[in-house]
């Protein structure tokens, strides 16, 4: 299990006062390694089991960060990932909203440049990339155009790039 700073905004959250040096060695604790014990980092961080405890389900309730298991997605039956780029007409934050809805996709960012939406999705084959292209993102209305950039090997893959 690593630990993963949350992508998603933190809308509908109360904002998140600065975090304190021992918060941040938490993060980075967990960075490392998300299954290591609370205790464990007591001992390096200075607090004891409960009151690490404590302070990791306030970064999680408050959105600083979730701790998931990352998983290798060709180990789990999906063959193909893919980051999409999408061109929209009009406001975003809808189009944005509808495609992070979908199943098949795991990661939504609004950017600059010549993509208003860059989003991965994982799909079980390329008949199922087709048809999350075909069917759901390009049928949307503001939707002008799409390109596919298709993975063809993971060469890194981080969540440790700790806190400042």
């Amino acid at each position: 299990m690593t630990s993963r700073i949350a992508r998603n905004g933190s809308a509908g959250r109360a904002p998140v006062a600065a975090l304190d040096d021992v918060s941040k060695s938490i993060i980075e604790e967990l960075q490392q390694d998300g299954r290591r014990s609370y205790a464990a980092i007591g001992k390096v961080v200075g607090l004891s089991e409960a009151a690490v405890r404590q302070r990791v389900q306030r970064l999680v309730e408050s959105g600083v960060m979730q701790v998931v298991a990352v998983t290798n997605p060709l180990e789990l039956g999906f063959a193909r990932q893919a980051m999409i780029g999408i061109r929209v007409r009009g406001e975003l934050g809808s189009v944005a909203d509808a495609v992070a809805a979908l199943d098949e996709v795991d990661y939504v960012v609004i950017t600059a440049g010549s993509f208003d939406l860059l989003v991965e999705v994982v799909c079980e084959s390329d008949e199922a990339l087709l048809s999350v292209l075909s069917n759901k993102i390009r049928t949307l209305e503001s939707v002008v155009s799409t390109e596919t950039f298709m993975y063809l090997q993971l060469r890194k893959q981080t969540y440790s790039w700790g806190v400042r």
